[in-house]
């Protein structure tokens, strides 16, 4: 059954996404536009996700991780919403410290006319939880459904899977206009290899705090905080090509990443009281029992 679940969750996530892109470009439509994001494919691995919890498995949305869970998992919110930040302060400092980049944050103060940059920071990052809503659609469906059920019992294995499937998955939109590489096949590894990063980091979100939220708050920084952060300071002002500017953003995302798994804590997946690992039967009931710590 769970073989089964997994199989017709990659069948229309990637069958109907791919579709919703392609389409989109057929169509004439700028897949960099949000909009167009919606529609044509961002929800699709969270509506998956739904179609198999409730007709083909029918296990229902007890292990969804959908309690907010605020009071046992305040820490988690506050790294997922403040991390993208600091991982911005590190790309920036890490790129000063080897001479490509002169310290200067006046680029930001451009970005809205009459807003301040620190404003403009403090806005984008009081945006997130608003923001979490629209990459609830990726993470409901990737981190809360797919790599809860891959290799059972080897946590590291479900995570490296579960990134690399989400890494292909946004291949078409290296080809359809979102993002450009001026080497295709390096700019790919390039990319696959931040969204191992970033799923090991989101892992240890939605598992230690048990809610699909802080990953998605986490999801919605990655994008609209140290994306564009990164790209404001470091390549339209500094001059910094793409790649090399993601290349930097993976050393301090990778210093992260060691110590979540040096530390254990993706040593072994969240086990129910019941002694059930998440995404069972057992475990699903027990995570209901539990929902409101």
């Amino acid at each position: 059954m769970r073989i089964r679940g997994v199989a017709v969750f990659l069948a229309l996530t990637f069958g109907v996404s791919w579709a919703g892109m392609f389409g989109a470009k057929a169509l004439g439509y700028s897949l960099v536009d949000p909009m167009v994001q919606l529609l044509a494919f961002a929800f699709v691995p969270a509506l998956a996700a739904v179609a198999v919890r409730a007709w083909v498995t029918r296990e229902g949305f007890a292990d969804a991780g959908m309690a907010l869970r605020l009071r046992s998992g305040w820490v988690h919110y506050v790294a997922a919403g403040l991390g993208p930040l600091a991982l911005v302060a590190a790309t920036a400092g890490l790129a000063a410290a080897l001479g490509w980049w002169t310290p200067d944050l006046s680029p930001l103060d451009r970005m809205v006319p009459g807003v301040p940059g620190w404003l403009f920071v403090l806005l984008l990052v009081a945006a997130m939880p608003v923001l979490s809503l629209l990459y609830w659609g990726e993470e409901f469906g990737w981190t809360s459904y797919l790599r809860l059920r891959l290799f059972p019992g080897r946590p590291g294995a479900a995570t490296v899977a579960t990134g690399l499937i989400w890494a292909v998955w946004h291949y078409p939109l290296a080809f359809l206009g979102y993002i450009e590489f001026d080497n295709v096949a390096l700019g790919l590894a390039v990319w696959t290899g931040s969204f191992l990063l970033q799923e090991v980091i989101l892992t240890w979100l939605r598992l230690s705090s048990g809610s699909v939220w802080t990953a998605s708050l986490a999801h919605a920084g990655n994008n609209m905080v140290l994306a564009l952060l990164n790209g404001v300071l470091l390549t339209e002002a500094g001059g910094i090509p793409d790649l090399t500017v993601m290349l930097l953003a993976m050393v301090p995302m990778a210093a992260v990443c060691a110590w979540i798994v040096g530390t254990g804590r993706l040593s072994a997946d969240r086990v129910a009281p019941g002694g059930a690992p998440i995404g069972t039967a057992a475990g699903a009931r027990e995570d209901t029992a539990g929902a409101g710590r």
